[in-house]
């Protein structure tokens, strides 16, 4: 993928699947994430990227979600000299489960913190290159 932004930033096949055919009668429950695509800006230097998810818990599931994948579109930003943008999200089925309302409704009546800043080693150029520790999250 990083090759082809490269390459052919223009490109829309930047597409990653998380849906593999072959594989879904060997899961207990297919991905919720289906997949994403890389939209390239080269003249702007931005980066964003789509995720389309199947299905969503929105209490639990699509937070962590949305965490799994600003790491990536930070990371591919970087190594392809570009500067993280949008990260978007189509859900098929945004669901709350009826375990989690009460915590839901405790959450929105909250005073929500500033929010922490994602820092990578800006040294890395390739994202084999990185490591867990080149990752900081600031103010969280």
């Amino acid at each position: 993928m990083i090759d082809t932004i490269r390459i052919s930033p223009h490109s829309r096949r930047l597409v990653v699947s998380a849906w593999n055919v072959g594989q879904l009668a060997e899961m207990r429950l297919p991905p919720c994430h289906v997949l994403c695509q890389f939209y390239a800006d080269p003249l702007r230097l931005e980066l964003s990227l789509r995720v389309y998810q199947r299905s969503a818990g929105v209490f639990l599931g699509l937070p962590f979600n949305m965490t799994s994948y600003a790491l990536p579109l930070h990371m591919v930003a970087q190594c392809v000299g570009n500067n993280p943008h949008h990260l978007l999200f189509a859900i098929g089925d945004a669901h709350l489960y009826k375990n989690h309302e009460a915590q839901a409704r405790l959450q929105l009546e909250r005073k929500p913190y500033a929010l922490p800043t994602l820092r990578l080693n800006p040294y890395r150029r390739g994202i084999d290159e990185c490591v867990p520790a080149d990752v900081e999250l600031v103010g969280y």
